[in-house]
């Protein structure tokens, strides 16, 4: 009796305990699923002025493209993107929807300017083939933040964030002052080197205009070469860099108030209140003095050969010996102790075709072995051209043997552990692009 007792008393106990359970979830799973749903689908649509929008592509490395969004509670959003200077002013209406897909999700579901940074077509947004920029058009929703909504690319897992609007920055897209782009002629700078002084701190800069991203480079107070490389965006007046880039003493959140001189090629802007510039440079803020001896050895101890898909640029001009626009043309190579002449190790500056649907190295410049100077430069003494260049092809092939040999040399400039750019020593005034 005690026994049944004991049991009955287990039972009573666990019953009880399925009633607080159920008691707990008094809704179904799709019921509450449904709720969260509406929840977001009234935040996104009841916010009077919309939202900016920050998508930071996984693809892009740190860069990052900003967006306007306007949602109604029919299906459609109408936006703006910062992506380029058609976008900025011109705005599309596209659909979107919410949906539960293992937890409720934000999707573009026809094509917009969110589908241009994901698009597979590297033609179109200057990624890779198949890839883009690694972003996203279907993204998880994180939860609400105050007046922010976080999210996730259910794909890819770029970051993005949707912020409430103020009426001033939504009137701004309307009135088109997001045309403003007057950052993009940092490109038109001549020197590689570009130099910024804020706070009485000199930094060296980068911007890669594909990649939305802005390098600094300074010399710290114990004369180590510090980097740091961080995203930006478009305002009405200049850009804002997300995240803020700080060496610890100096914070910099956005160059604004942004003017253009054409005619001494300056970029002129405030800084946290403070006027400043970005001007340009022959030589960087401190040499990489093993710089040249460690890009020759990389592609030596790997057995292989850097690569360059347009050659040099020259006084702002992309491909400015027209080395692309040869015959077949597909790359420039440079393989260090390719091989032998009377004894002599040479490397060879070879120029890859595409002949017959496959890869053949048709020519190229020959060189021995570089120089390497204690000040960090590279030099290249010429040797002679190993196989027969078309005549159509001789001026542009002449022109890259002659600059590849000239007598100041090169510093090499180290972007990643695979890729370095190699920049005139005489002026900074030319430089090309090497990928392993």
């Amino acid at each position: 009796m005690k026994k049944s007792l004991t049991y009955l008393l287990a039972a009573t106990i666990a019953l009880a305990g399925c009633n607080k359970h159920e008691d707990a979830f008094d809704k179904s799973p799709d019921e509450r699923i449904n709720e969260a749903l509406a929840t977001y689908q009234s935040a996104l649509t009841s916010s009077q002025f919309g939202w900016k929008g920050l998508i930071y592509p996984a693809g892009l490395e740190g860069g990052v493209v900003s967006f306007y969004f306007k949602f109604n509670e029919s299906n459609r959003v109408e936006m703006f993107s910062d992506y380029d200077s058609t976008s900025s002013v011109t705005p599309m209406t596209a659909s979107y929807r919410l949906k539960a897909l293992q937890q409720p999700a934000l999707i573009f579901d026809t094509y917009s300017y969110v589908h241009v940074l994901a698009d597979p077509d590297a033609a179109v947004n200057g990624g890779s083939y198949g890839a883009g920029l690694g972003s996203d058009f279907e993204f998880a929703i994180d939860g609400i933040a105050g007046d922010t909504v976080k999210l996730t690319g259910r794909f890819n897992k770029s970051k993005a964030f949707l912020v409430k609007a103020t009426q001033q920055e939504m009137q701004n897209y309307y009135d088109k002052k997001h045309g403003n782009r007057l950052f993009s002629n940092i490109s038109k700078y001549i020197t590689y080197f570009k130099r910024l002084v804020v706070g009485g701190v000199q930094y060296e800069i980068q911007v890669n205009q594909t990649t939305r991203t802005i390098t600094f480079t300074w010399v710290d107070a114990n004369g180590n070469l510090q980097t740091k490389t961080t995203g930006y965006y478009y305002t009405p007046d200049g850009i804002v860099l997300s995240p803020a880039f700080s060496d610890g003493t100096t914070t910099i959140s956005s160059l604004d108030n942004i003017s253009w001189n054409p005619a001494n090629t300056t970029l002129s802007f405030s800084v946290n209140g403070t006027a400043s510039s970005i001007v340009g440079s022959g030589q960087p803020i401190k040499i990489d003095l093993d710089g040249p001896r460690r890009w020759w050895q990389y592609a030596l101890g790997q057995g292989g050969y850097w690569v360059s898909p347009q050659g040099f640029h020259v006084n702002g001009v992309d491909d400015a010996y027209g080395i692309t626009r040869t015959s077949n043309f597909y790359f420039l190579l440079y393989w260090p102790r390719y091989g032998t002449s009377g004894g002599t190790n040479y490397d060879l500056a070879g120029f890859v075709k595409v002949i017959n649907n496959s890869l053949s190295l048709a020519y190229g410049p020959a060189y021995r072995q570089p120089t390497f100077t204690g000040d960090g430069r590279i030099i290249f003494p010429f040797l002679g051209t190993l196989g027969t260049v078309p005549s159509a092809d001789s001026i542009p092939v002449a022109r890259t043997r002659l600059q590849f040999a000239d007598a100041s040399g090169y510093y090499l400039v180290r972007l990643d552990s695979t890729t370095y750019d190699m920049v005139s020593a005489k002026d900074g005034k030319a430089w090309i692009n090497w990928q392993f």
